[in-house]
């Protein structure tokens, strides 16, 4: 063999090595972008930390988004910052396990909501996540609804999947039991958001202090549009068991694919089931 054609050769193994790798490396520069924030400014959940880690995990050992955890807002802003940090740009969806009034100041607030309503982003929003921002009422109608209690505290959940066709509850059996801390809210409403999971009020103790809904009408978890951008919102994750449990795992991988735009899912607000 002459070392033209040697060379030749190892020109070409070259050429087809970089081709192959090429796409592998555009596939990890083109993993999604999320921003977990775990400021607490209200109740401090045991859970939150162990809960991000749990979402953060979940991107790694998919491979579909990288986790930048925060305790602090700074980055929810459109304006530029400096020493490499991030702004709400880089971001393909932001999650929220928080509580009370954030440190957020007006700009960012409407930079956060036009990141999702004009930029079409996605947010999903944990357990606590409704006992935030009671001051303000864009939030609110961001979420779906508000924190009105947990009359039943920490318990057995009887649980129906009302939606079995959406990306995030679509493996899950009609019915499950899971140990947690369920809410119930107010300022919520059917006509504004699609319920995916609500408690078997067949199976609650109705007679606990602090039952404010009189319909018995418990939404657990729901998806909606807002403007062009998408919401998760589940009252799951107050216990640590909940982040264990690879059914919830799989509900935030789903749910967040969701609402990045990697899959689609019928968020279309609709009344209760009559079955």
């Amino acid at each position: 063999m002459t070392m033209k054609l040697v060379r030749i050769l190892l020109v070409s193994f070259l050429a087809l090595t970089t081709a192959v790798s090429l796409p592998a490396q555009r596939r990890q520069r083109e993993k999604k972008k999320l921003l977990a924030i775990g400021q607490a400014k209200g109740y401090q959940h045991d859970a939150t930390s162990y809960g991000l880690a749990t979402i953060w995990k979940i991107g790694q050992d998919s491979g579909v988004y990288d986790t930048y955890i925060r305790t602090d807002t700074e980055l929810l802003t459109k304006e530029k910052l400096g020493k490499n940090a991030k702004n709400l740009d880089y971001f393909d969806a932001v999650l929220f396990y928080t509580s009370g009034e954030l440190d957020m100041d007006e700009q960012q607030k409407q930079d956060f909501l036009s990141f999702i309503r004009d930029d079409g982003k996605g947010f999903i929003a944990v357990h606590s996540a409704a006992d935030t921002f009671y001051q303000w009422p864009e939030y609110g109608e961001l979420v779906g609804g508000y924190f009105d209690g947990h009359p039943w505290q920490r318990f057995d959940a009887p649980i129906i999947v009302e939606d079995r066709e959406f990306p995030a509850t679509k493996h899950f059996p009609k019915r499950f039991v899971i140990f947690d801390e369920i809410y119930q809210f107010k300022n919520f409403s059917r006509d504004k958001v699609r319920v995916l999971m609500r408690l078997d009020e067949t199976k609650l103790d109705m007679t606990k202090k602090g039952i404010h809904r009189t319909d018995g009408d418990f939404a657990v978890t729901w998806v909606h549009r807002y403007g062009k951008g998408r919401v998760f919102y589940t009252s799951f994750g107050h216990t640590q068991s909940a982040w264990d449990r690879p059914d919830i795992q799989k509900m935030f991988l789903e749910a967040i694919k969701w609402c990045m735009g990697l899959t689609e899912g019928d968020a279309t607000p609709r009344p209760r089931p009559t079955q």
